[in-house]
This record gives structure tokens, C-alpha cells and sequence, in this order.
């Protein structure tokens, strides 16, 4: 809509409804040159009782929860998600500001600024959607600390989040949306109902988003230390890649390629999580590991199962990279890391067996745009099915930090640069 078309609407509303009627909120268009473009993200969850909110907090309650940005640009807007709820998510108002360091409530004085939905500052978000804020006028740079606060107003019945932040959020009562900083907050590693950050960027910069489950996540990483393996390869593009790309993480503790667990299954999800990011031109599909492990802790690994389980990986990949594709958007694949040590799951030779028959495929298919062989940079080269000692966190499943980093660095950095898929992509999201 260009400018002649809204000054006519804009006259026409104030003739027949009046001035405060017809308030407009800022234009949602990134300036020329520019577009949206996903800096930081999370994969909402439907979040069981022991992470939920107490009813009181969200009748007259305020949270703030710090994410690190991964891209910077010139205006910022978020997303707010009621994906799981049951009923109406009232947020009475909300802010953004610069934190002031992680792990603190405390904001960067006068940098707190309203977040409005279409010029309002209240927002009833209905049951199963989302809704993104008005762009804020703020100049951010990739690594910066964000504070996002919400003024819960209204129950949403099955609260939606993210179990496994890594980071502090805090917790209030009252409206403290405007608060430098929380009185009487109490500190958990949650994050609630925010599922995105978006920036304005400039048209070169995309973003990345990886799908995965808690190694992706993060199990192990230190709160507030920003040092997943999708921490450490942000840090690595921005230190060492010419055009700009976002880190996004879409891992979700437990979570399946398959079968919901602790979150819905990555094939369910990966059009919202994955496909639905703004600027989105690359995706990593990294996972597996659950859906062969709880297979075999639910004694239900039997010869016909695991052929079954082979045969529906292919399947849910294939699907999931043509819908990719049909957007524009290279596809990576990755091996699934080994897990022979693991005592939680404690896998025979026939789950070590359908793992490398997994990855036998992912490498040799030819249906990715790249494979990330994450199974060879973590190994044993002694004993190929077990994590090498210096990467295993010591539960035979999840990388150290050492693991984490390695993981990093085992992306070729020039495997993003050659991908088909990622120069069809335009600028219109």
C-alpha cells in the first residue's frame, strides 16, 4: 500500500469514526533496503504443571526474560505466542529494553520503550495463535541482551513456553512492566509465551534455524552463559562470515523427530518452528536420538519396529525437505551423535545399528543441500559408537562443553555459502 492509499484511508476512517478511532501504529514495512529478519527464537512447548506459572502471576503478574540477539538492525518486534492455550492470553501491556547484564532483572536506565499490537497497548492473544508486536525504533547489534516484560493479565489455561531456557527469567507481582528493575522478582529458567524476536535488517542478512532436541537445547550448558552449540557457531558466523546470518535454536529438551515428548514432534512443528521464522534461509535437521532411545526403553525395539522407525525417518526428512525447498530454504542434515553409553537408554547393537543405518542415509541419500557429520566429529575413534571421553558430558548422551564447542566447529562455514536453495530466497518476509 503506498503512501496516497493510506493518507485516503486515513482521511476517510477520521470522517466517519473521529480521531481516536482511526490511531495507527507504526508502519510494520522495514525502510527501503531492509527486511525482517529472525534474530532470536525458541520453539513454544505446552509447559506440564512443575514449569507453570501460578494462577496468581497471570491474573496480575509481570515476567521479564533476557534473550541474546544473534543479528542486529534498526527496529526490533517480537513474538508472542498462546500456541497451547485453551482459552484467551490477556497481556495487559508489555516493554523492550537493553538488559543490563545477564542474569539480573535490571535494565539499561532509559532504554525501557512500550511495546504496542497495532498501536495498543493491551493485547487478548486467542488460544492457538500468534501475534507480533509493532516494530520499536531501536538500534541493537548482534550479541546484545534484550529484555522483553509482560504484563499478565489473563489466564490462557494451558500456558505456553520453553522448559529449558538456559537463562534467567523473573517473575513479579503486579504491573512492573516499566520497572528498571523487579521488585521482589523471583529468578527461573523459564521462558513464557515469547517465541521470537525479529530485527530489521539489511537484505543480505538471513537466518538459520536449527531443529533439534537437547542437544541443541542445551542440556548441560551453563544458565546465562549463552554456550550452547548454537551459541558458539553464532559467535563463529559473525566472527568469521562476510554476510550477516542469525542463529535461531528450535531444539526442545527429550523432543522427536517422530512422537511428541516433551514437545510436539519436530515433523509437526517444523513449518511454525522452522519454516515460519522471518528471513529464514538455511534449516539444520539435527535429531533422532529420542525416537531410537525411547524405543528401546520402552522395550518395544523389536526387528519389525526398528525397520519401521528406518523407514519413517526417510519419510519425515523427505517431507519436511520438500516444504523447505518449496519456500526457498536450503536443507543441511546431521548425523545422529552416538549414544552407546548413554545408562538412561541403554542401547543394544540393534539401536547402535539403526543409528548408522540413519546416518548412512543422511550422507549418502543425496536428498540434503549439505550433511553436518556430527557422528565423526564426536566419536571414539577407538570405539565409534560412544561419545570420545573429551566431549562426553559423563551420560554417555549429551556433549561437555568441549562437545559443544566441537559441534560448532565442525559446520563448514563454506557449505552455507554453496547451498542452491538460499539464493532463490526473496525479501518479502
Amino acid at each position: 500500500m503506498n503512501f496516497f492509499h493510506r493518507a485516503y484511508l486515513a482521511v476517510l476512517c477520521v470522517a466517519l469514526f473521529g480521531l481516536s478511532a482511526c490511531a495507527t501504529s507504526p508502519s510494520r514495512e522495514p525502510a527501503a533496503g531492509q527486511h525482517w529478519v529472525a534474530s532470536w527464537g525458541t520453539s513454544p512447548q505446552a509447559l506440564g504443571q512443575p514449569e507453570s506459572l501460578p494462577a496468581t502471576l497471570w491474573r496480575d503478574g509481570t515476567v521479564r526474560q533476557i534473550v541474546r540477539l544473534s543479528l542486529g538492525g534498526s527496529r526490533v518486534r517480537v513474538r508472542v505466542s498462546n500456541v497451547y492455550g485453551t482459552q484467551m492470553m490477556v497481556l495487559g501491556e508489555a516493554s523492550i529494553g537493553r538488559a543490563l547484564r545477564a542474569g539480573s532483572s535490571e535494565v539499561v536506565a532509559g532504554s525501557l520503550q512500550p511495546l504496542r499490537f497495532n498501536g495498543q497497548a493491551a493485547v487478548r492473544i486467542p488460544a492457538g495463535g500468534e501475534y507480533l508486536s509493532d516494530p520499536v525504533e531501536m538500534p541493537v547489534a548482534a550479541g546484545q541482551d534484550l529484555a522483553v516484560t509482560l504484563h499478565l493479565s489473563g489466564d490462557p489455561g494451558q500456558q505456553t513456553g520453553h522448559a529449558g531456557a538456559r537463562t534467567h527469567s523473573f517473575l513479579a507481582p503486579g504491573r512492573q512492566t516499566n520497572a528498571p528493575s523487579l521488585d521482589g522478582a523471583q529468578a527461573v529458567t523459564r521462558w513464557y509465551a515469547l517465541a521470537g524476536v525479529e530485527v530489521s535488517a539489511d537484505s543480505p542478512a538471513r537466518a538459520l534455524v536449527v531443529a533439534g532436541d537437547s542437544i541443541t537445547d542445551g542440556y548441560g550448558a551453563t544458565t546465562d552463559g549463552n554456550n550452547r552449540w548454537t551459541d558458539y557457531l553464532a559467535r563463529r558466523i559473525a566472527r568469521e562470515r562476510k554476510q550477516p546470518l542469525a542463529v535461531i535454536n528450535a531444539g526442545i529438551g527429550g523432543g522427536r523427530l517422530l512422537r511428541d515428548g516433551l514437545g510436539s514432534n519436530l515433523a509437526s512443528r517444523f513449518e511454525r518452528d522452522v519454516l515460519g521464522r522471518a528471513g529464514v534461509s538455511h534449516a539444520i535437521v539435527f535429531i533422532g536420538v529420542n525416537d531410537i532411545g525411547v524405543l528401546r526403553r520402552a522395550k518395544e525395539d523389536t526387528p519389525e519396529a526398528l525397520a519401521a522407525m528406518l523407514d519413517d525417518f526417510k519419510q519425515a526428512h523427505l517431507q519436511m525437505i520438500a516444504r523447505a525447498h518449496a519456500r526457498g530454504v536450503c536443507v543441511i542434515g546431521a548425523t545422529i551423535t552416538p549414544f552407546m553409553g548413554s545408562g538412561y537408554y541403554q542401547p543394544a547393537a540393534a539401536n547402535e545399528a539403526l543409528r548408522q543405518a540413519v546416518n548412512d542415509w543422511v550422507r549418502r541419500s543425496g536428498a540434503f543441500d549439505g550433511v553436518l557429520d556430527f557422528d565423526r566429529a564426536l566419536r571414539d575413534p577407538q570405539q565409534p559408537s560412544y561419545l570420545s571421553k573429551t566431549y562426553d558430558s559423563g551420560d554417555g548422551l549429551h556433549p561437555s562443553h568441549a562437545g559443544y564447542a566441537a559441534l560448532a566447529e565442525a559446520v563448514p562455514l563454506e557449505s552455507l555459502e554453496r547451498c542452491a536453495y538460499s539464493r532463490r530466497v526473496g525479501s518479502t518476509q
